[in-house]
C-alpha cells in the first residue's frame, strides 16, 4: 500500500546547540514549508528549541544528557512513550545520543534514518571507542538508512566495519542568511582571524592557539575571534595572549563572518563542518584541516591553500600566515567558495534529498507500533 500524503517525521536529536541544532532547525523549516508534519523530541535548553517554535514546529520536551550513562535505560523509556504518542511515519535521530536511544527504543519496528554528524568513536579513546564502535556495528542493523554528510563519513563508517544501508546528502546552509552583503562585526583595523565554534576537543581551539604566537611574530596586527562557548572555555581562556578574544555565544554568526579576514576551523574529526560551509556563504576563504568531509566541502581550486593536516599547529601557522599577507588571493578564494556553497551546498538542496530519502522509505507504509491509552499531559512540554 503506497503512502497516500506527505510523511509525518519525528526528528530526535540532543545536542540542542551547534551545528547539529542548527542542521535539525534548518531541515525541520524547510520539511514544514513542503507540507511535512514535523515533530523534535530533544532536551530543554540550548539554541534549539526556540529556533523550532519560531518557525511553528512542535518540540516535545526529551529529557536526555548528552552523554550515554546510567540515566539512558529511563531516556529509551521516555523516547518510547514519545513514539506512542506522536505515531510518525520515520525516525529521524541525529547524532550518537539520540542515535543510540533512538535506535534502542524503535529497534526497526519504524524506518529509522541515523545521521551520526561524525562518528562517536572518534570522540573518544581506550576502551570507550572500542564500546562505541561496537554499538555502531550492531545498532546499524537498526537503521532504514544511515545518513552520512560525506563520502569521507561513510568510507570511515565501512572501514570500520560498519554494514549499513548508506546514503550521503552533503550538509547545506542557509544562502539567503549567510550572505556577502549585512552587519559586520569588525571594529578595529588589522588582519582578523574569526573561528566560530563549539569550545571543545573536537574543534581544535587548542592547536590554534598554540599556533598563533607565530602568526602574531609575522603580523603583529593581527587578532583572533574565538566565537562560541563550550565545555574548554576556562581552559583556554588561560594563558591566552592579549590578541586573542572570547566573544562567547552569537546568535547572529554571519556578522563575524563578514568581519573576518581568513574563517579557521582546526578541528580533530568532523562528518562535514556547517562553519566552513557558512563563512564561504559570506564570500570568505577559510582555513580547515583535512578531516572528513573537509576536502567535499571546499572547490577545488581552495586545497592548496585552505587545507592542513589536523593537529599541526605549525602547518596551521604558515597557511593563516599566507592567506594573511595576500589579500588577492583572499578575495579570489572568497568569490569562489561562494559560488561554489551556492551550486552545491544550499540547505534547500540538502533537505529535498532527505525528504527524498523519507519517500523513498514510505513507499510501503510501515507497521505501526501498538499505541496504549495514555494521556496527553504526561507527554507533551
Amino acid at each position: 500500500m503506497r503512502i497516500a500524503r506527505e510523511p509525518h517525521v519525528l526528528h530526535v536529536t540532543q545536542p540542542v546547540e551547534g551545528g547539529v541544532a542548527r542542521l535539525v532547525t534548518d531541515l525541520a523549516t524547510a520539511q514544514l514549508a513542503a507540507g511535512l508534519r514535523v515533530t523534535v523530541a530533544c532536551p530543554r535548553g540550548g539554541t534549539l528549541t526556540d529556533a523550532l517554535r519560531a518557525v511553528g514546529c512542535r518540540v516535545l520536551h526529551w529529557d536526555a544528557t548528552r552523554s550515554p550513562g546510567p540515566r539512558l535505560p529511563g531516556e529509551v523509556r521516555q523516547l518510547a512513550r514519545l513514539l506512542r504518542y506522536v505515531r510518525p511515519d520515520v525516525v529521524h535521530a541525529h547524532s550518537a545520543k539520540a542515535g543510540l536511544a533512538a535506535r534502542l527504543a524503535v529497534r526497526g519496528r519504524l524506518p529509522t534514518v541515523f545521521q551520526p554528524h561524525a562518528w562517536s568513536f572518534e570522540a573518544v579513546d581506550g576502551v570507550m571507542a572500542h564500546a562505541a564502535l561496537e554499538w555502531e556495528r550492531f545498532g546499524a542493523r537498526w537503521a532504514a538508512r544511515v545518513l552520512c554528510v560525506s563520502e569521507a563519513e561513510r568510507r570511515t563508517g565501512e572501514q570500520c566495519g560498519i554494514t549499513a544501508r548508506w546514503h550521503v546528502v552533503p550538509n547545506g546552509v542557509d544562502t539567503r542568511r549567510f550572505r556577502p552583503e549585512g552587519n559586520s562585526a569588525r571594529s578595529a583595523a588589522g588582519p582578523l582571524v574569526v573561528c566560530v565554534g563549539r569550545l571543545c576537543r573536537q574543534k581544535g581551539q587548542d592547536v590554534l592557539l598554540e599556533a598563533w604566537p607565530a602568526v602574531v611574530r609575522q603580523l603583529p596586527g593581527a587578532r583572533l575571534v574565538l566565537v562560541g562557548d563550550g565545555p574548554d572555555a576556562d581552559r583556554l581562556y588561560c594563558g591566552a595572549p592579549a590578541s586573542v578574544e572570547f566573544a562567547g555565544p552569537a546568535s547572529d554568526a554571519a556578522s563575524w563572518y563578514r568581519a573576518a579576514d581568513v574563517v579557521v576551523l582546526p578541528s580533530r574529526w568532523e562528518g562535514m563542518a556547517l562553519a566552513p560551509l557558512e563563512a564561504m556563504a559570506c564570500a570568505r576563504p577559510v582555513l580547515v584541516t583535512d578531516v572528513d568531509g573537509a576536502r567535499e566541502s571546499l572547490p577545488t581550486g581552495h586545497l592548496p591553500y585552505c587545507l592542513v593536516p589536523p593537529e599541526d599547529p605549525h602547518a596551521l601557522a604558515r597557511a593563516l600566515t599566507v592567506l594573511l599577507r595576500r589579500a588577492p588571493l583572499r578575495a579570489a578564494l572568497g568569490a569562489q567558495g561562494r559560488a561554489h556553497v551556492l551550486a552545491a551546498h544550499d540547505v534547500r538542496h540538502a533537505a529535498d534529498a532527505v525528504i527524498d530519502v523519507y519517500r523513498e522509505l514510505l513507499g510501503v507504509v510501515a507497521r505501526p507500533l501498538v499505541v496504549p491509552n495514555q494521556s496527553r499531559e504526561s507527554i507533551t512540554t
